[in-house]
């Protein structure tokens, strides 16, 4: 069992975390209000004008591939910090999803949303 004070810092890291994500993301994405945990990257409009810029329509695109993929690793981020503290309300946080044993303080200190010890890291 964790030491209830060092379980605190790990919740107050994790809140952080998660609210620093869903900051980041809602610069350039929305929640999707179909999908729970689910963002959907905003197009960006550079020109508004009717006869844009073939270069602005290609600018355009490329922006929006950067932070779809930047979409991606934030929202699996987010799941990761959800999964967490999900399992810290439920008592199970803190033992590795493979071989069930306890995560090392130190891995958990490190990456508090952390799902499994060294011995298991893919």
């Amino acid at each position: 069992m964790l030491d209830q004070k060092f379980l605190e810092k790990l919740e107050s890291a994790l809140i952080k975390e998660k609210k620093d994500l869903e900051n980041t993301l809602s610069r350039f994405a929305k929640r999707d209000p179909k999908l729970k945990g689910d963002w959907d990257t905003r197009y960006p409009q550079f020109g508004q004008e009717i006869g844009i810029y073939r270069d602005e329509a290609q600018d355009e695109v490329e922006e929006y591939d950067n932070l779809v993929g930047e979409e991606h690793v934030l929202e699996l981020r987010l799941k990761e910090v959800d999964a967490a503290l999900v399992k810290m309300k439920a008592g199970q946080y803190g033992f590795c999803e493979i071989g069930q044993e306890k995560i090392e303080l130190e891995r958990l200190e490190a990456n508090p949303a952390a799902k499994t010890c060294l011995k298991h890291v893919e």
